[in-house]
């Protein structure tokens, strides 16, 4: 697996932002966070939560995967009609708490997004206990481990074989709270 590097994904959010017209003032108000704060997410000195990296997306309007280096979620169909990605090809990113995501579709689709998702035992996908919301629905499935789903308030528990789906605009949240590290497949639809 080839690790997104803070300061590649750092650039890939400030190209984003900049390319959209929006300044890193007035992002920062938008997140509620300070200009500083996410100056150093952009220059690769401070990693973004789940939470937050989805905030600034949605802000912005653009899919996870653009996060990944695929400009803007681009839906351009592959010029082969067969795409392999090895193993070693395919990019992750690292969040803060250590939670991982992995895309799993080779080019993009479009209107969904793939991701083999990694959460080390007391990891969240949000920071002081936020809740995430954006645009599409979110569907996943635990394959190894345990999670605590936390949707509109409601606690789920996932096992392995456990599966959940959800409007992503309903705030959630999701944390391992068990002593080995959870591995889910989660899929997100625009």
């Amino acid at each position: 697996m080839l690790p997104a590097d803070d300061v590649e994904l750092g650039a890939r959010l400030r190209a984003l932002r900049t390319e959209r017209g929006i300044s890193l003032r007035a992002l920062s108000a938008e997140l509620g966070i300070s200009p500083s704060a996410l100056s150093q997410m952009e220059r690769g000195s401070k990693r973004p939560s789940v939470t937050r990296l989805f905030q600034i997306l949605t802000v912005l309007d653009v899919p996870l995967s653009a996060a990944f280096g695929d400009p803007a979620g681009s839906d351009a169909a592959p010029a082969e009609p067969v795409v392999v990605t090895r193993a070693g090809e395919v990019p992750e990113l690292s969040l803060g708490n250590g939670v991982t995501y992995r895309s799993l579709t080779p080019v993009p689709v479009s209107g969904a997004e793939v991701y083999e998702t990694v959460y080390p035992p007391g990891s969240s996908s949000s920071q002081d206990t936020e809740y995430l919301r954006h645009t599409g629905h979110e569907m996943g499935t635990v394959t190894s481990g345990t999670l605590t789903v936390e949707v509109d308030g409601e606690r789920y528990e996932l096992g392995p074989g456990d599966g959940i789906r959800f409007p992503s605009a309903s705030p959630h949240r999701i944390h391992n709270a068990g002593e080995r590290t959870a591995v889910a497949v989660w899929i997100n639809l625009r």
